[in-house]
């Protein structure tokens, strides 16, 4: 048995985007405590969601009704498994805790602040109304690279109109991720480019997340989390609505709350992190986007991330 220990790391726990088929596969066939996840997740939702995620098909697993709950149950499913061969409870071992979006629920379910269940019955609902809430509307994401975040936002006040046109992700310097009415954004897109955007990305999503269109997911989601449970943190959690500390379980729940229609404040929270004298940064769970992300923070580390069993090997042998 390993001896029990706190590390100097905060781990983060990735959005929509990062689910791709196949995830997770070799932590289900060769670990118990995964299969576990993945299993109590099914049973959950009552329908298979661990065939989807394994096999697809890709068009099923990105409705973003599944890759909510799929990104969690493999972020959590890494974090069992760790707890297993650490015998301690991650909220023990990690010195702060953050997500982009819906990876904030993956966070809160690590350190015990949500239970399992009601973190899959609270992310496929979230999934659902995020997108019926825009069924009959053109929407559109793009992310404008190499935008100073002060000039865009001046643009975006002088071309207010009816139509919407929000920040949703400010991911780091350089990167931040618009939402909207397409059309709109299109416009948008367009002014960018003249004041001084580099690259504008059309980003292959089914909803215009984190802007003023997500009003009625908001709502749904008020209601939904009124009948949840939510636990104390453990340890330290950043929330994405204004990038700090937060450990009262009532201002968690409205934070999630306000978070389906305000920006992700990325490039904060990193900067919260660091700091607070961390050193380094662990992604848990599908992908490396947000490793990507955090590497252009200009800061001195080399991020690290734990998406198979392979990575909780090297994780284990480099710091137990």
């Amino acid at each position: 048995m390993m001896s029990e220990k706190k590390l100097n790391l905060a781990f983060v726990f990735p959005g929509q985007g990062s689910q791709k088929v196949g995830m997770g596969m070799d932590l289900y066939e060769n670990h118990q405590k995964a299969r576990e996840v993945f299993q109590e997740v099914d049973d959950t939702l009552n329908y298979n969601l661990s065939k989807i995620i394994f096999h697809g098909p890709e068009k099923l697993l990105t409705q973003t009704r599944n890759a909510q709950p799929a990104l969690m149950t493999l972020s959590i499913a890494l974090v069992k498994v760790l707890e297993f061969e650490l015998k301690q409870n991650f909220s023990s071992i990690a010195s702060v805790v953050c997500g982009h979006s819906l990876g904030e629920y993956s966070a809160l379910c690590s350190i015990d602040s949500l239970k399992l269940a009601d973190t899959a019955k609270l992310l496929k609902i979230r999934g659902e109304s995020m997108q019926n809430a825009v069924d009959s509307i053109e929407t559109k994401m793009i992310a404008v690279i190499g935008m100073k975040l002060g000039v865009l936002e001046d643009l975006l006040v002088s071309e207010e109109s009816n139509e919407v046109c929000e920040i949703a992700n400010d991911n780091c310097p350089g990167q931040i991720v618009l939402s909207g009415h397409k059309d709109k954004v299109d416009e948008i897109a367009k002014l960018c480019k003249v004041n001084g955007a580099k690259l504008i990305v059309d980003l292959n999503v089914s909803a215009p997340f984190h802007c003023s269109l997500m009003n009625p997911a908001m709502m749904v989601m008020k209601e939904t989390l009124g009948n949840i449970k939510i636990q104390s943190p453990k340890t330290k959690f950043i929330n994405n609505f204004n990038a700090s500390l937060e450990s009262e379980p009532k201002n968690i729940k409205n934070l999630l709350i306000k978070q389906i229609i305000n920006r992700v404040r990325w490039r904060e929270s990193i900067g919260l992190i660091f700091k607070s004298g961390i050193a380094n940064i662990v992604e848990i769970g599908s992908g490396n986007v947000l490793t990507g992300l955090n590497k252009r923070m200009g800061l001195k580390i080399e991020p690290e991330k734990i998406n198979s069993l392979e990575d909780i090997n090297v994780f284990l042998n480099k710091y137990f």
